[in-house]
């Protein structure tokens, strides 16, 4: 039989996977979208948006910033629960 506290771990660990899968599965189609424009429409790129800067830089940070963000909700989601040694 396994002891209480493995199966808790184990249970942690698959929540743990499904999340960060599905967060990866996210940061996937913001990149796809990125490519996407690239590919077929590479004069949106041009464009200047904000202040001068032209859209594949603030596409580009975007894509590091929602990574980042990504990354704070793993940490929040996927935390040891408390109590644990």
């Amino acid at each position: 039989m396994v002891p209480q506290r493995d199966n808790e771990r184990s249970d942690h660990s698959r929540h743990c996977a499904r999340v960060g899968l599905l967060l990866f599965g996210i940061y996937v189609l913001l990149y796809a979208g990125f490519i996407a424009i690239v590919v077929f429409q590479p004069n949106l790129l041009v464009l200047r948006p904000l202040g001068g800067v032209n859209a594949a830089i603030v596409y580009g940070m975007g894509l590091i910033a929602a990574a980042l963000l990504l990354s704070l909700v793993y940490m929040v989601l996927c935390r040891e629960p408390a109590g644990r040694d």
